[in-house]
């Protein structure tokens, strides 16, 4: 391997990321400020593992890593199952509010157990040479 395919990110063939890591980024975008993607750092190689990450300014273009949405590992009907907390506190009265948090950590909780084993098989990465599609290999 060349000291170029090191910073190129078509030399992925597959990514293996934990199953935890991405339902926790996708459930930790939806309820705060900021985003949780899945980050793979250069140096690239064939096998590479993503790990959660947290930001509010994107680095990409700075650190040369490539950024997994959540939304782009998980299978659709895991995402569209997500609970809603803000149309179930928009419809419960104000004395409510404490129970409908409660009840909507637990269905958080029970989306999450779900959720991970939702894990597509493949995602497609953008690279300058194009599309790639790469294998999701699950750890953990």
């Amino acid at each position: 391997m060349s000291e170029d395919d090191t910073v190129d990110p078509s030399a992925i063939r597959s990514i293996a990321l934990a199953p935890a890591d991405v339902v926790d980024a996708f459930a930790y975008t939806q309820e705060n400020p900021g985003a949780a993607v899945l980050r793979v750092t250069p140096p690239f190689h064939g096998r590479m593992r993503a790990r959660i990450h947290v930001f509010r300014t994107d680095d990409t273009m700075v650190t040369g890593a490539i950024h997994l949405s959540p939304e782009s590992v998980l299978e659709e009907r895991a995402v569209a199952d997500y609970p809603d907390l803000e149309s179930t506190l928009e419809a419960a009265d104000a004395d409510e509010t404490d129970a409908v948090r409660k009840e909507h950590a637990a269905a958080v909780e029970a989306w999450q157990e779900r959720a991970r084993e939702s894990i597509r098989e493949r995602v497609t990465l953008e690279t300058d040479e194009g599309n790639q599609t790469v294998d999701l290999k699950l750890v953990g």
